[in-house]
């Protein structure tokens, strides 16, 4: 499980990983495994996003966790069967510490994502977590380290590496097939609060609240920072920059053969809502310069790029999108882009971005979105905030992970734990 570079990944056999059909993005129903071969998971954070990730590995999910009692207890009661009762904890320590439990689905708010993996590598346990994979640049390099050490297989749930669509743009891009690549466009969405702000109260009942904060700093309860809406505040999230950016800056990564990389500078400016309602951006424009001179040009919100992403190289255009791919050569439509020869170079193929995961734990090889790539497309993703936050552009090196010559930027790395809590 030493460090693998692009280089590896890319001379990767497409025979060599399941790949199973995908019937969508969110979640799709594995096969029947056969009991002896049932990878036993404990899914941590069960609202939306978690139910999602559970019903694509039904079969396997053999205990629960979250701080909300009522999440709690509905996923509890829809994963129970007549042959198997599924085991609830308030604590994700608490089924760390069980021998019945191989490996953990976290799908908590960001700002959890890195003490629940590094927990559970250290506990021997395989972990998949959500995207963005941190809250922070520093903590990604954490959690590499806690899978490298403790010979973990952790797979970020950047689920659009496991789309064909995806994987034959980039392969497109790879190969030369539309020219010199000069740039690459990324349209994100705007944020989805939803209208008008409530006051701050006292936490319901079914909630633990100072557990749900963890390592975020102390503050009152507000209904609308909990839950989905977490992420428009900076203690827990980066907005649509992180939550969709960990889609498509990351499949802009891969095309661009940067996995283990990142841009080398990075400027950008946005717009917040004139009332504060939330914290992270309404729109925004960044520039990502990458050290083959190859600019990514991210917007978010009204009136930027189209969703998704567009190659645009000398002899023609690719835009995918998730469920379609449009490719344009010399000035003429593509009408058929998937039959399109793509070239020697064949990116790593998964069919279903569960069923990967729970492979590579039977195989103990790579998965498709490795936590090596999924730190590094979040990186990008913190970068164009912190270029955002503080105005200026920002000079990356990839290499050592740090902010060349701007010291308050620098600081923005990383971000000091509430006590008790503790990383690494």
């Amino acid at each position: 499980m030493s460090h693998v570079s692009r280089r590896t990944f890319l001379n990767v056999s497409a025979g060599t990983f399941l790949a199973l059909p995908a019937t969508t993005y969110r979640a799709a129903i594995l096969a029947e495994d056969k009991p002896s071969a049932t990878v036993r998971v404990a899914s941590i954070g069960v609202g939306r996003q978690g139910r999602g990730n559970m019903n694509a590995i039904k079969k396997h999910v053999v205990a629960v966790c979250d701080v909300d009692k009522g999440h709690l207890a509905d996923a509890a009661k829809t994963f129970d069967t007549s042959a198997t009762k599924v085991r609830a904890e308030g604590d994700y320590r608490k089924l760390l510490e069980s021998k019945d439990i191989d490996a953990v689905l976290c799908s908590t708010p960001d700002h959890w994502h890195a003490l629940v993996t590094v927990d559970a590598c250290k506990a021997g346990k395989d972990v998949y977590c959500e995207k963005p994979l941190t809250l922070t640049v520093a903590e990604g390099r954490v959690m590499v380290k806690a899978a490298r050490d403790n010979k973990r297989i952790v797979q970020c749930g950047s689920q659009q590496r496991s789309a064909k669509e995806f994987r034959h743009a980039c392969e497109l891009v790879r190969n030369g097939a539309l020219g010199k690549l000069k740039e690459v466009k990324v349209g994100l969405p705007g944020p989805n609060w939803g209208n008008m702000p409530v006051e701050d109260s006292d936490p319901p009942a079914a909630l633990d609240y100072d557990r749900w904060l963890g390592p975020a700093p102390e503050r009152k309860y507000n209904a609308k920072r909990v839950h989905y809406l977490f992420r428009f505040f900076w203690d827990y999230s980066g907005g649509q920059q992180t939550n969709f950016g960990a889609h498509d800056l990351d499949i802009a990564q891969w095309a661009l053969g940067m996995d283990d990389s990142g841009p080398t500078t990075i400027e950008g400016t946005a717009t917040f809502n004139k009332n504060k309602w939330f914290e992270t951006p309404e729109t925004a424009k960044q520039t990502f310069t990458y050290a083959n001179g190859v600019p990514v040009h991210c917007t978010l919100g009204a009136g930027g790029n189209p969703g998704g992403v567009s190659f645009v190289g000398e002899k023609g255009t690719s835009a995918v999108r998730r469920g379609g791919i449009t490719v344009t050569l010399n000035g003429e439509k593509v009408e058929k882009p998937y039959d399109l020869p793509t070239g020697d170079t064949k990116l790593y193929v998964s069919g279903n971005h569960h069923a990967n995961w729970l492979d590579c734990i039977k195989t103990r090889k790579l998965p498709i979105c490795d936590v090596e790539i999924g730190h590094r497309s979040a990186t990008v993703c913190h970068l164009g905030n912190i270029a955002i936050r503080t105005g200026r552009k920002i000079t990356w090196d990839p290499k050592t992970e740090e902010i060349v010559g701007d010291k308050e930027a620098h600081a923005m790395l990383t971000k000091e734990y509430r006590k008790p809590w503790v990383l690494g």
